[in-house]
């Protein structure tokens, strides 16, 4: 699925918020990467973030 520029800065927000507050990262990172948002992009280029989009 194609998702827009404001539905994939939506995603990667709210995965990277999960992800500050503790949730299980879903993909090998390496060590010196901590900050939330560049973990939930290496997620979100795997293609591994668990958030649907719903489109009316």
């Amino acid at each position: 699925m194609k998702y827009t520029r404001f539905e994939k800065a939506r995603i990667i927000g709210a995965r990277a918020l999960q992800i500050s507050y503790g949730a299980p990262v879903l993909i090998e990172h390496p060590e010196t990467l901590i900050d939330p948002i560049d973990v939930a992009l290496l997620e979100y280029d795997e293609d591994l973030i668990p958030i649907t989009v719903v489109r009316n």
